[in-house]
């Protein structure tokens, strides 16, 4: 009974001693996890009053955000009784850990300054970097996300994408589409350019500066191959591409030109 004695008022002791740091430390953080998302909203507000580019917008509220919650916990901590100076050491001594283990991260974070400043692309842009090719879904401190023709979501160092190759469909506000048409050796060439070009004219999602073109691109084994290539809005590439095929076939059935396929291999396997 005397040791359990001990034990409660040992207990009473340290609730009374350090009771009152806790809970004037939880206020805190409370108050102050309140304080940062009101400052961080507010931040917002100001940069979209004054028409800052979207990327730089979420990466330095990233940022910010990042910082605050940093310099939050250092002063829940000294609350509590720790000393700030001992903590910042023992943080100093860690730190230099983690930037050892973590080059990676460190090389991701310096890559995402660089994107910022220099723009290679931006949330909207149709681009294609290390094998991927998407749209720019966001911007983050250490990665970049991009969502791909498919509805995928890609997540690529910020590190790779500032050193690798970019290609930016985006950024000149017009693409190029590029298809191929065969027609028969038999057909007149100029009435097969007229039909084909009629197509890309009709469709209102080609653009008309550059103007569309179509020319003969090989002479193969059985068809003489034309390079279709109208061009539309980044975002209408693949309305576009499909609808360049599909006018196109119809097009040469209604005009009687023929599009020719290997009759010879089709016999074959009839035969066998």
């Amino acid at each position: 009974m005397e040791q359990a004695q001990e034990w409660i008022n040992y207990g009473l002791e340290l609730a009374k001693e350090f009771g009152p740091k806790l809970v004037t430390a939880l206020l805190i953080y409370i108050i102050g996890s309140w304080v940062i998302k009101k400052l961080l909203k507010g931040v917002r507000k100001v940069m979209a009053k004054s028409k800052y580019d979207e990327s730089l917008q979420r990466f330095l509220l990233n940022l910010l955000s990042w910082a605050l919650k940093v310099f939050l916990i250092i002063v829940v901590i000294s609350r509590l009784g720790v000393d700030v100076t001992t903590f910042a050491a023992v943080i100093a001594a860690a730190g230099l850990a983690i930037v050892l283990a973590l080059q990676g991260s460190l090389s991701n974070f310096a890559g995402g300054v660089l994107i910022m400043i220099f723009k290679p692309y931006r949330i909207g842009d149709l681009i294609e970097a290390q094998g991927v090719l998407g749209g720019v879904k966001e911007i983050e401190i250490f990665t970049t996300k991009l969502i791909t023709p498919e509805n995928k979501l890609a997540i690529v160092p910020n590190g790779a994408m500032a050193n690798g190759n970019i290609v930016n469909y985006t950024a000149e506000g017009k693409i190029r589409v590029d298809t191929v048409i065969g027609v028969a050796y038999e057909e007149d060439i100029k009435t097969v350019k007229e039909v084909l070009l009629k197509v890309l004219t009709d469709n209102p999602k080609v653009l008309q500066d550059p103007a569309p073109s179509v020319n003969v691109l090989e002479l193969a084994d059985s068809s003489v191959n034309f390079a279709v290539r109208p061009f539309s809005k980044p975002e209408d590439y693949w309305d576009v591409y499909f609808a360049t095929y599909e006018g196109c076939k119809l097009a040469l059935d209604e005009a009687g030109i023929e599009i020719p396929y290997p009759h010879e291999v089709e016999v074959q396997k009839v035969l066998k």
